[in-house]
């Protein structure tokens, strides 16, 4: 968890590098690892905790110590393969502890989920192999894409099956595998082909996901159903832009990028994190309305950097990605000062009957939103 957080400090450090703010570069290839830092460093490791976590399986943690170390070479700037080969046999790790997972429950959103981290294995290969970022990210979201959706598609079973959601969804997940697939080799018609699956499970989690009903529930249910929705309204809207992939210009790249990894990725951890950290640090985490804050930052610095994308306007994107990371600081800050309340509260003798306002679910409830 401590590698993690680091990578997130210096993945944001990288990316105000990469929008043009004039600060210490620390080493010069700092600006090129946000990326990596981001995916592999911050959510490759967060995620591959998770699981390991869920598996309660000591041979699952070599997964996340693999990409914390790695992503901690790429931050000091080793020279040679030493990162990305650590990242690449992290990613490897956690392709082994879903393969337990599905042996032990096979089921869709297993295999969805597997599917994921095969994703980012591959991504992590083509990485390895020296392909520029640009000509291999889509793997990089399709790892964190079906990782999601996956775990939403879990709950919504627990709701009972709705008639031809389970079509429907291979539908929509087969167009996307097959956009990730094509788009190594046909590079425009896979990202349209990605385009349409991501707008076709956006249409399959707006409509058959819990969240819809979850909205009018006050609290922290409510709290985690706002961000859910939010997250698939920007994986909408990041489909249209995948849809046209153009040249690939700066602004373009920018936009189908961040659409996707903060706007929706983002969105979905801001709505677990009251769950999550709790289930992988052992520590209970206050909720309270001030998480708002950070969400609603979050929201409307992307819509001006995304903005700045569309009109071309770099005041607007510069500081819409400065805002960004600002937003994150304020998610950290928050969840840190939630933490420290959640621990006074469990030293605190409580009257019978009196449940704590607490979140300390297991691992495997944090897609109960």
């Amino acid at each position: 968890m401590a590698m993690a957080m680091v990578s997130l400090a210096a993945a944001l450090w990288g990316g105000l590098l990469r929008l043009g703010w004039e600060l210490p570069a620390l080493h010069p290839t700092l600006s090129l690892m946000h990326g990596p830092l981001m995916v592999c460093g911050f959510l490759g490791t967060l995620i591959s905790l998770e699981r390991a976590v869920a598996l309660g399986r000591w041979w699952a943690y070599i997964a996340p110590l693999l990409t914390g170390i790695g992503a901690l070479t790429l931050i000091v700037g080793l020279p040679g393969d030493a990162g990305p080969v650590l990242v690449t046999l992290g990613s490897l790790g956690l392709v082994g502890s879903f393969a337990t997972i599905i042996r032990r429950q096979t089921a869709l959103f297993t295999v969805t989920m597997g599917l994921g981290a095969l994703a980012w294995m591959v991504g992590n290969c083509f990485w390895l192999a020296g392909v520029p970022i640009t000509g291999m990210f889509f793997w990089w979201a399709g790892f964190l894409v079906l990782t999601i959706v996956g775990e939403r598609l879990e709950l919504s079973r627990m709701t009972g099956p709705a008639p031809w959601s389970r079509e429907l969804f291979l539908i929509a997940a087969g167009v996307y595998l097959a956009g990730l697939v094509i788009a190594s080799f046909r590079f425009d018609v896979g990202m349209r082909l990605i385009g349409v699956g991501m707008i076709a499970l956006t249409a399959w989690l707006m409509r058959y996901d819990v969240a819809r009903r979850t909205i009018r529930i006050p609290g922290l249910t409510r709290f985690i159903a706002a961000n859910l929705l939010a997250g698939y309204c920007w994986l909408g809207a990041g489909g249209l832009f995948w849809l046209f992939p153009g040249g690939l210009d700066q602004t373009r790249y920018d936009a189908i990028l961040h659409a996707v990894f903060i706007g929706f990725v983002l969105s979905m951890i801001f709505a677990h994190a009251p769950i999550i950290f709790p289930a992988v640090l052992g520590r209970p985490l206050r909720f309270s309305l001030a998480f708002y804050a950070h969400v609603v930052l979050l929201h409307l610095s992307l819509l001006l950097r995304v903005g700045g994308d569309i009109m071309a306007s770099f005041p607007a994107y510069q500081w819409g990605g400065m805002l960004n990371v600002l937003a994150l600081m304020v998610f950290v800050a928050n969840t840190i000062f939630a933490a420290a309340q959640g621990a006074r509260a469990a030293l605190e003798p409580r009257p019978t009957g009196r449940s704590l306002p607490v979140s300390g679910l297991g691992p495997s409830s944090a897609t109960r939103g």
